[in-house]
């Protein structure tokens, strides 16, 4: 198995689902005992959270292309971002590296497309849900993309870094979510992408009416098929 580089820290919270998981699905993929090769690059993400607000993203690409280069030469095969909005700077990023980083909304966007799907809502950081950088990524894969109204918008922001990334749960904040997703349902969306990965702490399945794309979950099992795919092309080399 290829080793999976992971850029964490951004938060930890979904840090813990990116390592859960690669290791959860290496095990159901491989059986017996087996678990993910993996290194993790993990920040203290108070400094982070201050630079995006700053609005730093210069120094967060130098300090996020550093991580991914100290990834690689520690033997890391692929890279992962493991945070929906520090993909801003995803491709300042993976032009700093030699080897692949797997970007988040292309693997959310097959996800979308295998279920026959079209049109979905997002649900995310400021960030993710008011700039190009995500919604343009899924719009090459013919994704259409709706989002909250503007006080909506600030709602989900205010839960994902005053409780989520705090790692507080709060019910009146999930039952806000479900009634947002809800009235994206309304609006036409035929799913949801649960775009920032602490939001899959506080939101799963059976919450809510409309199918959940938790994007940490699909990124990360994007990363173990990488790696094992890779593998089995290598032994056919041999």
């Amino acid at each position: 198995m290829l080793t999976i580089g992971l850029i964490g820290g951004l938060s930890w919270e979904s840090t813990a689902i990116y390592y859960q998981t690669i290791n959860s699905q290496t095990r159901k993929l491989l059986g017996r005992s087996h678990s993910a090769r993996s290194l993790i690059w993990s920040f203290e993400f108070q400094e982070f959270e201050d630079m995006i607000f700053a609005g730093k993203w210069e120094e967060v690409s130098i300090r996020l292309s550093e991580a991914g280069s100290g990834l690689e030469s520690l033997g890391a095969d692929v890279a992962l971002i493991c945070s929906n909005t520090f993909h801003r700077i995803a491709d300042t990023v993976a032009d700093s590296l030699n080897i692949p980083l797997i970007h988040i909304a292309d693997v959310v966007g097959r996800e979308i497309v295998s279920h026959g799907m079209r049109k979905v809502g997002l649900l995310g950081t400021r960030f993710t849900m008011e700039q190009d950088f995500y919604v343009d990524r899924l719009a090459r894969q013919g994704v259409e993309v709706i989002v909250p109204d503007k006080n909506d918008r600030e709602l989900v922001d205010r839960v994902i870094f005053d409780e989520l990334v705090r790692g507080v749960l709060n019910e009146r904040s999930r039952q806000s979510y479900r009634r947002i997703i809800d009235e994206l349902r309304l609006r036409g969306a035929e799913g949801v992408i649960l775009g920032c990965t602490e939001i899959e702490l506080l939101i799963g399945g059976g919450d809510v009416t409309l199918p959940v794309f938790p994007s940490a979950r699909i990124h990360a099992e994007s990363a173990v098929s990488f790696a094992l795919e890779r593998r089995l092309d290598a032994q056919l080399l041999v």
